[in-house]
């Protein structure tokens, strides 16, 4: 098994900060003119679904990284814990509204990884019941791209040391103390076994590879999404309808 850790959360020595933070406005207006030709091509939808440790990242990409979007062409579901309702069903049940159809791309802060990671680390299931999720998941992947809804998937990388960092900030900037929650403080003494689990997830729910992004500088975090969000569009040939 690939570990998590073995990746780096740090930008590679050669990113310059202010570069990234330029290419970043050019590539939202491109990103801009990109999703008004996937939107009138038609023929596929878009869902990219951001994962990572919380105080990754995952609120702060979508408002940097696809800000220039049209929100009319635009989707972005937040899967909290599964509410009563939800648990009388399949734990892929509640995702499939919120698939984005053709035309549209869709933005999972969260998915239905959630239901992978928080049963392995609270032991919940057991071995064979994760990999039967795994192997649907692959699966619900693999049925999404014979249908033309592509899918990105990305895992914000962020250090222990990082997380520490963000989770003070929380506690102490006036802007940010509406997002601290006691159960913040658990997460640095969870890190090792969500690393684990994170690290069989992505090893195992392979069918559409996986973003690795280093997420502990934000500059970095949201150009880089950006860009593959770019290059994934700008390779799909999409084309204006014939008047």
């Amino acid at each position: 098994m690939k570990r998590i850790t073995s990746q780096p959360s740090l930008p590679p020595g050669n990113a310059d900060k202010e570069h990234c933070k330029k290419e970043l406005k050019r590539l939202k207006k491109e990103l801009f003119e990109l999703q008004n030709k996937f939107y009138a091509d038609g023929r596929f939808g878009l869902l990219i679904i951001l994962q990572g440790m919380d105080t990754a990242g995952k609120d702060g990409t979508t408002r940097h990284a696809f800000s220039s979007m049209n929100p009319l062409g635009v989707s972005v579901t937040s899967f909290k814990k599964p509410n009563g309702n939800e648990l009388e069903h399949d734990f892929l049940w509640r995702i499939y509204p919120h698939i984005p159809a053709r035309r549209m791309i869709g933005i999972f802060n969260r998915s239905y990884y959630e239901d992978i990671l928080v049963p392995q680390i609270q032991g919940t299931l057991d071995v064979e019941a994760i990999h039967h999720r795994c192997q649907l998941i692959n699966e619900l992947e693999d049925h999404l791209i014979r249908n033309n809804i592509h899918v990105l998937k990305f895992f914000l990388h962020i250090s222990k040391e990082e997380q520490k960092k963000r989770i003070e900030e929380r506690k102490t900037k006036p802007h940010k103390k509406w997002k601290y929650d006691i159960a913040d403080d658990k997460a640095p003494k969870e890190w090792d076994a969500y690393m684990k689990a994170y690290s069989m997830l992505i090893e195992h729910c392979s069918t559409q590879p996986w973003h690795i992004i280093p997420a502990d500088k934000r500059w970095y975090r949201n150009y880089k999404v950006a860009e593959t969000v770019f290059n994934h569009l700008n390779a799909l040939n999409l084309k204006y309808p014939q008047s």
